[in-house]
């Protein structure tokens, strides 16, 4: 059941007038177990993650199915649990789903977790024809940084961020699956033009990350972007480029939670720059670009939500350049998760809460 909250009229103001945006917020479902990720179906219906939950379908019209079967055990502890979630490029005819999730060696009870993507094919309320895919190596006692956004490519390539674990130095290797994000096939298999294909982890794609929480495909250009959570400042800004090093932990524009250095370094050769970054840090979670007809003049707009500060990013971008960024839905201090765009234009937030919400905006 569809419950309006509020008509919130955010005031953008440009460099020579005002103009009001009236931004309707729907809430669409609650009591969901801080809900994760959300990936859309064609037909407007949805699967989201709950990290401390399951996956559940949410029908266009609001109602929410009880868990999918077929699954795992996600290992639930510290930012751990059900994570990310996609459909394959071709869900109409496959039935693909795919999630990430963090899970314990052994599979149950283990003090090792990692991330690992496991696919199956929707059918009812069922994930049949259970596949894992990959495995992130090695598997940590660690609570902390699982990344776990995933994004299929033009090429139908799987992209799957993984965090360093708070193991910060591995994140300059390629030899294991530490700070980096990976590509493979759908099938999990290793594509052939990887750029580390004869390494330890053929699987890596770019590596020098810290804890990339937002990833989408740029409408036009087709290249993945990402942004990754810093330590205390630093968030990042990055377009993926095959083989590169984002630089963490020997360049950061962040220090420690506690103030001291880190690096005394924001750059060196060989190390690829951010678009743009935060300080303070924003903790942004979820990324969209905006393509739809619902807020025409947001066509080509970058949304992140921000859930230190609870309020959705929309990015002005001109090409590759930031031109300004707006702070938007304060005033209702939600924790915001994940964006994404529905297929009818819309934009649906996740509140990352123990009684999380799926919310709807429109035009006001």
């Amino acid at each position: 059941m569809i419950k309006t909250l509020i008509a919130a009229t955010i005031l953008t103001t440009l460099s020579t007038s005002t103009i009001a945006t009236e931004i309707k917020v729907e809430e669409l479902a609650s009591g969901l177990k801080n809900p994760w990720s959300i990936a859309f179906m064609n037909n407007g219906d949805a699967l989201v993650t709950e990290r401390a939950g399951g996956l559940r379908l949410l029908s266009k019209s609001g109602e929410l199915s009880p868990a999918i079967s077929g699954l795992p055990e996600s290992a639930v502890f510290g930012q751990g649990g059900m994570l990310g979630v996609t459909m394959h490029p071709d869900f109409d005819d496959n039935k693909w789903v795919y999630v990430c999730m963090s899970v314990a060696n052994g599979k149950e009870g283990g003090k090792e977790r990692g991330s690992e993507v496991h696919r199956g094919k929707l059918v009812g309320n069922t994930l049949e024809d259970l596949q894992e895919i990959f495995v992130a190596k090695p598997k940590l006692d660690s609570a902390h940084h699982f990344g776990c956004r995933l994004v299929f490519d033009n090429d139908k390539k799987l992209f799957i961020s993984l965090g360093d674990r708070t193991k910060q130095d591995q994140a300059q290797l390629t030899s294991n699956h530490i700070g980096v994000v990976v590509r493979v096939n759908d099938d999990g298999s290793v594509p052939s033009d990887n750029p580390f294909i004869d390494g330890q982890a053929p699987e890596i794609f770019s590596y020098g990350h810290r804890n990339v929480q937002g990833m989408a495909l740029h409408p036009v250009s087709g290249q993945i972007w990402t942004h990754e959570h810093g330590p205390k400042g630093g968030d990042e800004v990055n377009i993926l480029a095959k083989g590169a090093n984002y630089g963490w932990p020997k360049i950061t524009y962040g220090v420690n939670y506690n103030g001291t250095s880190i690096t005394d370094k924001t750059e060196m050769d060989g190390m690829l720059q951010p678009l743009t970054y935060w300080v303070p840090s924003i903790a942004p979670s979820g990324m969209a670009f905006y393509t739809g007809d619902e807020f025409p003049e947001w066509k080509g707009n970058l949304l992140v939500g921000s859930l230190k500060f609870r309020y959705l990013n929309r990015m002005h971008m001109d090409g590759e350049k930031v031109v300004k960024q707006e702070e938007l839905l304060k005033d209702r201090n939600d924790r915001i998760r994940d964006v994404k765009q529905a297929p009818d234009g819309s934009i649906y937030l996740l509140t990352d809460d123990v009684n999380g919400k799926v919310l709807r905006l429109t035009k006001g």
